[in-house]
C-alpha cells in the first residue's frame, strides 16, 4: 500500500540523507535486531490467526470469522514497516478495492472483507483464501532474512503514523466492516515500539523530547481506548465527527516529535 508522504516525513527523509554515514556512529545493532524479533513475532501471530480465519470461511462460521478478522490484521498494521519492503507482497494481502488499477487482480483480506460484510455470507470467501495464507506465509519466511536497518525504523514508525493520520482517518481502509479502529491502534502500537526501542538512545541526545513522545503517545492512546466497549473497538461509522476530529489532531500533534527521532542517525 502507498503511503502519501506529509511535511514531517519528507523532512525527516532529507535529514537522514544528510546524515549518510554518520550513521555508523550511533552502534544501533541491538535495537535492529531487537525490532527484526518483533516483528517476526508480529507476523507469526497474521500466520496463526490468518489460518484460523480461513478455517472458520472454510466452516461458514461468519460471526466468528467477523469477530477475528479485525484482530488478525492488527499483526500485520503493526509489522507493515517490514512487509512494505518486499514489493507487491504487501498489496497482495492488504490493497484495499480503492487502490487497485484496471486489469490487476484482487487478493488478499479486503475482498474477504467485502464478501463476509457486503453479501454477509463465508460463500466466494474460498477464492481468496488458499492465496492469502500462501502470501502470509511467505512475508513470514521473507521478514527472516531481512535486513533491517535505522533508516526502515525510524521512517517507518513516522510512515505509521501518516497513514492514519492522511487515508485511514477517512474510513477508507475498512470500508465494508468499518474496523478502522483495530487497524488504528496496530499503528500506533507498531510506530510505539520502535520509539521504545529507542528510548535509551534517544534520552541520551534529547530527554525532552523522550518527554513529549511519552506524553504523546498516551494521549492517543488514551483517546482509542475512549472507543472501546467491553473490549472492543467501536465501528468507525459510530463515532462523531468532533471524536474523529480529536484523533486526527492527537496523531498530527504526535508525528511531529516522532519524526524528530531522526536525531539518532546523525
Amino acid at each position: 500500500m502507498s503511503f502519501k508522504k506529509t511535511t514531517i516525513a519528507l523532512t525527516l527523509l532529507a535529514s537522514l540523507t544528510m546524515a549518510g554515514t554518520a550513521q555508523a556512529a550511533q552502534n544501533l545493532d541491538s535495537e535492529l535486531q531487537e525490532y527484526k524479533e518483533f516483528a517476526i513475532e508480529k507476523i507469526d501471530g497474521l500466520v496463526t490467526q490468518t489460518q484460523e480465519f480461513v478455517d472458520l470461511l472454510a466452516a461458514g462460521k461468519i460471526e466468528e470469522a467477523k469477530a477475528l478478522y479485525p484482530i488478525v490484521r492488527m499483526n500485520f498494521e503493526t509489522a507493515e514497516p517490514i512487509a512494505e519492503s518486499f514489493g507487491d507482497l504487501d498489496p497482495r494481502i492488504d490493497a484495499r478495492k480503492a487502490d487497485l488499477e484496471p486489469g490487476d487482480v484482487w487478493t488478499g483480506f479486503h475482498p474477504i472483507e467485502e464478501i463476509l460484510w457486503v453479501n454477509n455470507t463465508t460463500d466466494g470467501t474460498e477464492k481468496y483464501t488458499t492465496q492469502l495464507m500462501s502470501d502470509v506465509k511467505e512475508l513470514r519466511a521473507k521478514v527472516a532474512t531481512v535486513e533491517v536497518t535505522p533508516d526502515l525504523m525510524v521512517l517507518g514508525a513516522v510512515d505509521l503514523l501518516n497513514e492514519v493520520s492522511t487515508s485511514k482517518i477517512s474510513g477508507e481502509e475498512e470500508i465494508f466492516s468499518h474496523t478502522d479502529l483495530y487497524d488504528f491502534q496496530g499503528n500506533i502500537d507498531g510506530a510505539e515500539k520502535i520509539f521504545v526501542i529507542f528510548r535509551d538512545k534517544l534520552s541520551a541526545l534529547n530527554s525532552d523530547l523522550v518527554k513529549t513522545l511519552d506524553m504523546r503517545f498516551g494521549e492517543v492512546n488514551q483517546l482509542l481506548a475512549a472507543q472501546k466497549v467491553d473490549g472492543k473497538f467501536k465501528y468507525y461509522t459510530e463515532l462523531t465527527d468532533k471524536e474523529v476530529a480529536g484523533l486526527a489532531e492527537a496523531v498530527n500533534k504526535l508525528g511531529e516529535p516522532l519524526g524528530q527521532m531522526g536525531i539518532i542517525l546523525e
